[in-house]
């Protein structure tokens, strides 16, 4: 009943910037946080930032003063500007979507995925 669609993933070069957005559609009228996950080849899944109800945010520690999690509720999307980008940030990131105020892993909804490639 909810679908969520990333998009800005890309290739960019160590030091850049990206911002990846996701447009959630269908019955969102629950949905009170969203995050970020990425999935690197041979590494852990992690959940990079999150954005609760009233607005307040978590982030990893390995994006911290690097990354901004934010969303405009009229548009219906969630960013994730990513500044200072590493190779270490390569992964496969994920957009996704719970009715929890303070959800646990796994999200409830999530999205297909969009790359996100970092060269050094």
């Amino acid at each position: 009943q909810v679908q969520l669609v990333e998009s800005g993933g890309g290739l960019v070069q160590a030091g850049g910037s990206l911002r990846l957005s996701c447009a959630a559609s269908g019955n969102i009228f629950r949905l009170v946080t969203m995050g970020w996950y990425r999935q690197a080849p041979g590494k852990q899944r992690e959940l990079v930032a999150a954005i609760f109800k009233g607005g307040s945010t978590d982030y990893a520690d390995s994006v911290k003063g690097r990354f901004t999690i934010s969303r405009d509720n009229t548009k219906d999307t969630v960013y994730l500007q990513m500044n200072s980008l590493r190779p270490e940030d390569t992964a496969v990131y994920y957009c996704a979507a719970d009715y929890r105020v303070a959800p646990r892993d796994p999200y409830d909804y999530w999205g297909q995925g969009t790359q996100v490639t970092v060269t050094s």
